[in-house]
């Protein structure tokens, strides 16, 4: 359990950073943007490791027992989560209705899996990451986040919606191979 805590803090600091603007301006004016883009990344990177192996390692200490659709409701919520964060990425109208596309996903994410799994390596996991998307967008509106203006073809959405399928059916396929237990 303390691999995941470590890693999560690693993970957590380093995108919280851009929270606190003097902070990262600092940092990029002692690093440069380039090594700045670069440290960040490492961090991340090695951040986001231990707390996979951390995860991986925590014992299963039960703390609620999870509703019996609660798998359901995920599988249920995973679609629209994976829709949301190409949207964060790709030209769409998404961005005319959230700011936050990806905060979005991974807190529709996050409230999914915590509806799915009730011990406290999963609960510490997932509640962290859906915490930390509310408190980023809470930051990046009163630093003016705004909603995209210009409306953009309806095709752009289309594929946007087609990446977030064709990406539900690969994890949904294929979570049982990368995360130990198969997608509800």
């Amino acid at each position: 359990m303390n691999l995941l805590i470590a890693g999560l803090l690693v993970f957590m600091a380093a995108h919280l950073l851009p929270t606190v603007p003097s902070a990262r301006a600092a940092l990029i004016g002692r690093l440069g943007e380039k090594t700045y883009k670069i440290a960040f990344s490492l961090v991340s990177l090695a951040g986001f490791i231990l707390l996979v192996i951390g995860k991986g390692r925590a014992p299963f200490v039960s703390v609620y027992t999870p509703p019996a659709w609660g798998h359901i409701a995920t599988a249920a919520l995973m679609l629209p989560a994976l829709i949301l964060l190409p949207a964060a990425h790709m030209p769409g109208n998404i961005k005319r209705f959230t700011r936050h596309p990806m905060n979005w996903a991974v807190v529709i994410w996050a409230t999914g899996h915590l509806l799915a799994n009730g011990d406290q390596a999963s609960i510490t996991l997932f509640a962290s990451f859906g915490l930390y998307a509310v408190i980023d967008m809470w930051s990046a509106n009163n630093r003016g986040a705004t909603h995209q203006v210009a409306k953009l073809p309806v095709k752009k959405d289309v594929i946007i919606v087609l990446a977030g399928i064709v990406t539900y059916g690969l994890i949904r396929a294929l979570h049982v191979h990368l995360f130990g237990v198969p997608a509800g």
